[in-house]
């Protein structure tokens, strides 16, 4: 395996991690808390990240640049969509089959893009009363599945 594919791989498993924190134990109602007017609810984010994942797929797969908006599901069903979808994402990069987009690409786009979506995630929970713990991500214990 290539060090681009085995760096996806790494920052997959980050997502997977940072994101299954941020996500478990979300308070009653948290799909609908938003910051304010104008800004998207928790639960359309988390939609959203779903769709970022059916569109990496697409791109690493089949080379396909076409994007899909889902309405906000229930907070669990949104939840295993995000983590099946990054699931098949790293299937995929962890098979010998092309990536049909460039590796930076796919970083810089629908990757990226979800950290910065768990990371508004993570901030909505400290503003609902139900902080994400912290923790030192540099000692963490992420790693690649085999």
């Amino acid at each position: 395996m290539d060090s681009q594919r085995q760096f996806l791989r790494h920052t997959v498993a980050t997502l997977r991690y940072r994101g299954a924190k941020a996500l478990q134990d979300a308070p009653e109602g948290f799909t609908d808390f938003g910051a304010g007017e104008g800004s998207r609810a928790a639960g359309q984010i988390l939609a959203h990240i779903g769709d970022l994942f059916d569109w990496a797929n697409r791109l690493a797969k089949e080379g396909k640049h076409e994007w899909h908006d889902s309405a906000a599901i229930p907070w669990e069903q949104a939840t295993e969509r995000f983590l099946t979808g990054l699931d098949e994402f790293d299937a995929h990069l962890a098979s010998s089959l092309p990536l049909e987009a460039p590796a930076e690409r796919l970083f810089q786009g629908p990757i990226a893009d979800a950290l910065t979506h768990i990371g508004q995630i993570s901030l909505l929970r400290r503003l609902a009363g139900s902080p994400v713990k912290g923790e030192n991500y540099f000692r963490a214990g992420i790693a690649v599945p085999n």
